[in-house]
């Protein structure tokens, strides 16, 4: 996070970083961010 502060602009600075083992990815192999928004939902408890 200290890196991405020094190296970008402040509106583009992750709230949080979070490591993962796997992605959900498409056939393609392109990575699905509504999956990703909706595993973060159900983590936290919210209605998805």
């Amino acid at each position: 996070k200290e890196f991405c502060r020094q190296n970008v602009s402040p509106y583009k600075v992750p709230k949080f970083i979070e490591w993962r083992k796997e992605l959900p990815e498409t056939l393609v192999g392109k990575v699905l961010r509504k999956d990703l928004k909706d595993i973060e939902a159900k983590r936290r408890g919210e209605e998805v």
